[in-house]
């Protein structure tokens, strides 16, 4: 089929879209389409499909009221599209997979409540909600206080990591059920009830800035050994390979600096037995931020950016620069670059280039997850 040779072809390529030509359309029409349709399949199978801790949180009566407009809107949009013949082949699978979410039941789709919390499960809901979310929030953040306003949002290489966004959500069940197992594991042993007593009586304030402070010392030590042990930067030039930076940036990562990275931070976070409403507090902000610090804004927060990380802090670690090479590791203090001596020092505001320094990292999600293990350099 021609049309299915087209998206393969299309999914796989690395330019930024046309606007005029119903691509970029037809790409929302498309991303809502097939969200409801995963949407549909989560409310046949949630004891499969959906995350125990998640499913407890949101309003199920909401979450078909949201994929009953967002299959309104794909629907619309598929209908002009083929109508007006603009990019019509990706209007048509749009529109199918409307068509395919509605036959399934769509919105309407009765849950039965009564099954297991403890089935394997791919963390569907999850995906949907963060992608739909992100996109909403980021995206609005990014055109109103753009830093490159000439970047679109459909900018060259996107494909490359949604299809890394894609993945990395999926597995969100198998990182959390490995990263724990690993961590009891591995590091029950020095868990002491006297420390987890005196930690869990803390002021709610006091653990939430200690348990950030705890987890970005970790982060900090592991990131800067991504820079400096070969074997490991192997895993981490993927995520440095990125030449734009915007909201999607950070979700190029390798899956196993992903495990190995989280499994390292939730090992003194479970040592030191904070509260889960610590912990989830603590969720926010690591999510917020990771998103926040590759955007395209153009934030400093003047003499707090010597405090806390930025854009323009995080920026700047991810510049081809000489003077930014192997700098700015933190991810949540800025205050503990400065205090080990690995901060940017530059007379410019922003840096001029992004991605890895010689830009020997192949393009595309496969290409990217094997280069760690046939990289010659």
């Amino acid at each position: 089929m021609i049309e299915l040779e087209k998206l393969n072809e299309f999914t796989e390529s690395h330019g930024a879209l046309r606007t005029g030509k119903g691509l970029v359309s037809g790409v929302i029409a498309l991303t809502l389409a097939i969200l409801c349709f995963l949407g549909v399949l989560a409310f046949h199978f949630p004891e499969y499909l959906t995350t125990p801790q998640l499913r407890k949180s949101y309003d199920v009566a909401v979450i078909r009221n949201i994929m009953l407009v967002a299959m309104a809107i794909a629907g619309g949009i598929s209908l002009v599209n083929i109508l007006f013949n603009r990019a019509r082949w990706l209007a048509t699978f749009a529109f199918a997979m409307v068509a395919l979410t509605a036959f399934l039941g769509g919105h309407k789709v009765e849950v039965d409540p009564n099954f297991p919390d403890n089935t394997p499960y791919i963390g569907l809901d999850w995906f949907i909600l963060d992608l739909l979310g992100s996109s909403l929030i980021f995206i609005f953040i990014e055109k109103l206080f753009a830093l490159r306003k000439d970047q679109p949002i459909f900018r060259a290489e996107w494909q490359t990591d949604f299809h890394h966004f894609i993945v990395n959500h999926m597995v969100v069940g198998f990182v959390l059920l490995a990263t724990n197992l690993i961590a009891h594991k591995f590091f029950g042993w020095a868990a002491s009830d006297g420390i987890r007593g005196w930690v869990q009586g803390l002021n709610f304030w006091v653990a939430l800035f200690l348990i950030v402070l705890v987890a970005d010392l970790v982060q900090y030590w592991t990131h800067r050994a991504y820079h400096e042990v070969p074997v490991l930067w192997r895993l981490h030039a993927v995520h440095h390979s990125v030449k734009s930076m915007d909201w999607m940036a950070g979700s190029r990562q390798h899956i196993l600096e992903l495990l190995i990275t989280r499994t390292l931070v939730l090992a003194p976070i479970y040592v030191l037995g904070f509260s889960k409403e610590v912990i989830d507090a603590y969720i926010v902000i690591v999510g917020f931020q990771a998103v926040f610090n590759h955007a395209n804004v153009s934030v400093r927060l003047g003499p707090l950016r010597y405090v806390l990380v930025t854009p323009n802090f995080h920026h700047w670690h991810h510049s081809q620069d000489q003077e930014a090479l192997d700098k700015n590791y933190a991810a949540h203090f800025a205050f503990l670059d400065y205090l080990f001596g690995t901060a940017v020092k530059s007379t410019k505001l922003w840096p001029e280039h992004y991605g890895v320094l010689g830009d020997y990292v192949p393009n595309g999600f496969v290409k990217q997850f094997k280069f760690p293990f046939t990289w010659k350099g």
